[in-house]
C-alpha cells in the first residue's frame, strides 16, 4: 500500500502529504547490532544532534562501528561521541550481548514481531520504543505502530485535532483501521511532524531569531 491508498483511509493523512510533500522521507536504519546502538545513542535527543554524534563516533572508530571497537573505548571517549554514565551501560551491554553471541540478530530478525521486541527488551536500555523502531525502520516490518514516540502522539494529535495530547490506548484504537499498514502510517506523521519543525525554524532565521 502507499501512502495515497492510506490517505484514502483517513484524511489526516493527505494532510501529512500536503505539510510535508508527497515523497515521504527516508526513516531507514542499518540492522544489526549498528543500527541498535543507534538507537541507544539518539534516546532524548534532536535529530541534527544525535547525526553529528553518531559521524564523531564513526570517525573515532574509523567508520567500523562494530561490538569489540566499542567495548575498546574508554568511559571517556564514549561521552565526548554523545554517551551518557547510563547509556555507556547500555552501550557496553549491548556490544558484550553481541560478542558474546547471547544476542543474535539473525534469529531475531526471524521472529515475529511482538516475539522479536521481547528478545529484544530483554536487554538492559532497550525498551519497547527502541525495539518497534528498530523493527520498523531496520527490517521494514509493515505494522508497527510505536505508541510511545513523542512525535507520534503529538503528531496525532494536531492531526486529530485533540485539546490533549492522546494516552497509548486512545493511540491503539485509532489506528485499529490502518492495520496492517500502520508502519507507514507512523512514517507519514513522522514526515508532518518534521516539516512542521522544519517550516518553524525557517520561520524563525527569517525572522532573525535564529542563525542561518
Amino acid at each position: 500500500m502507499n501512502a495515497e491508498h492510506l490517505a484514502a483511509l483517513d484524511p489526516i493523512f493527505a494532510e501529512c502529504l500536503r505539510i510535508g510533500g508527497p515523497v515521504i522521507r527516508d526513516f531507514t536504519r542499518p540492522t544489526g547490532f549498528v543500527g541498535l546502538l543507534r538507537m541507544v545513542m539518539e534516546q532524548q535527543l534532536s535529530t541534527k544532534v544525535a547525526l553529528a554524534l553518531w559521524a564523531k563516533l564513526q570517525d573515532r572508530l574509523g567508520g567500523e562501528v562494530t561490538p569489540g571497537a566499542i567495548l575498546a573505548l574508554d568511559d571517556e571517549t564514549l561521552r565526548a561521541c554523545g554517551f551518557s554514565r547510563q547509556k555507556i551501560g547500555y552501550a557496553r551491554g549491548l556490544a558484550e550481548a553481541v560478542a558474546s553471541g547471547r544476542l543474535d540478530f539473525d534469529i531475531i530478525h526471524d521472529l515475529p514481531d511482538e516475539e522479536a521486541i521481547a528478545q529484544l527488551v530483554a536487554l538492559k536500555g532497550i525498551g519497547r520504543w527502541s525495539a518497534e523502531v528498530y523493527l520498523m525502520t531496520t527490517l521494514d516490518r509493515p505494522d508497527i505502530w510505536p505508541v510511545g514516540d513523542l512525535a507520534i502522539q503529538l503528531g496525532v494529535q494536531r492531526l486529530k485535532g485533540w485539546a490533549d495530547k492522546p494516552t497509548a490506548k486512545q493511540l491503539i484504537e485509532v489506528a485499529e483501521p490502518w492495520r496492517p499498514y500502520r508502519s507507514l502510517a507512523a512514517r507519514l506523521v513522522w514526515h508532518h511532524y518534521v516539516a512542521l519543525q522544519e517550516q518553524a525554524r525557517a520561520a524563525r532565521v527569517g525572522k532573525g531569531l535564529l542563525p542561518r
